[in-house]
């Protein structure tokens, strides 16, 4: 049954609590779409109080009857409905524009979740999305971090998101759509080929499923799981430890202690390195493997006053007593 597979999913990884207050993230898609309706129906039970956000980009011109699609949705199923528009072109001159957009969509959640006071902020990621963007980290180069791709539960700078669809995939969301014979608005971007994630979805897992593992999907969202829980648990470490080697420095926004950072072992040396980026940019979105790698070659082998240029204006540099990440 698709509700009890997500009631698993939710009491497996504790992702509600009784009487939480939920934002639901709608786009109108068929997964946003299933996880608004099986919350509502799951409403009672948890005794939840559900509201449903949904952002307009600006970016499609077909974008206001989605607004509208979603606002008849919630109308229907009595659930409070927020939504804004937003011209993420406008705001993006440079740069990805995904990024951008991913960005305007939590800037919008948060303000709403401190609006409302809300507990959780639920999307609608599925198991075919987890075995995409593990096979995404991949291609592109990804260490424990990248693997373990879309965690069911996470705070993302102060909010609580939850995925309870992560283990649910989009042949079931599908069927339990047709059941309940639910309408949903279908995003004409998915279809092209420009974007990685459409050509692996088109392309190659069709091929590693019919020539290498039927059960690709499972196998990659199950290699997320396991690299999630050991990624979790391996931040919660370097969490203690960061607090206990950095401080703050003139002219630096982090400093840690370079004697202990060295003396750590490499996969708790590496998280508190993220976690050091994270605290001065935000958050380490393109800092890949070999980033963390030339970080740690400064540590290591440069000398002192040696400088690692990193994405997004930011840059690590060795000092006679620490390793320093501050903004150019």
């Amino acid at each position: 049954m698709f509700l009890d597979k997500i009631q698993n999913t939710i009491k497996k990884y504790s992702l509600l609590a009784k009487a939480d207050k939920v934002i639901v993230g709608v786009s109108g898609g068929p997964d946003s779409v299933a996880l608004c309706l099986a919350l509502q129906k799951l409403k009672e039970a948890w005794n939840l109080k559900l509201y449903v956000a949904h952002l307009d980009h600006g970016l499609r011109a077909g974008s206001g009857k989605d607004v509208e699609f979603v606002r008849k949705l919630c109308r229907n199923l009595e659930i409070e409905f927020f939504s804004k528009k937003i011209e993420v072109r406008r705001f993006c001159p440079v740069g990805s524009l995904e990024e951008a957009a991913r960005k305007a969509r939590f800037e919008f959640f948060s303000a709403l979740s401190k609006k409302l006071n809300a507990d959780k902020l639920a999307l609608g990621h599925n198991l075919d999305d987890q075995a995409e963007t593990v096979l995404m980290r991949l291609i592109r180069g990804a260490g424990l971090s990248g693997l373990s791709a879309i965690l069911p539960k996470r705070d993302i700078n102060g909010l609580c998101v939850i995925r309870p669809l992560i283990e649910t995939s989009r042949y079931e969301i599908n069927g339990f759509l047709g059941k309940e014979n639910a309408a949903y608005r279908s995003d004409p971007t998915n279809k092209e080929d420009i974007f990685l994630r459409n050509r692996i979805r088109k392309y190659l897992l069709p091929l590693l499923e019919k020539n290498y593992n039927k059960n690709i999907k499972a196998v990659l969202a199950s290699l997320a799981q396991v690299s999630g829980q050991d990624y979790l648990f391996i931040e919660e470490e370097a969490r203690n430890i960061f607090r206990t080697i950095a401080r703050n420095k003139k002219n630096v926004v982090i400093s840690l202690n370079l004697n202990k950072l060295k003396l750590l072992p490499v996969s708790l040396r590496r998280m508190v390195i993220r976690l050091s980026i994270a605290k001065v940019q935000g958050d380490t979105r393109r800092i890949e493997f070999r980033h963390l790698a030339e970080i740690e070659d400064l540590l290591i082998n440069r000398p002192v006053l040696s400088i690692v240029h990193l994405p997004k204006g930011l840059e690590a540099s060795k000092s006679k007593s620490g390793l320093d990440f501050s903004i150019r």
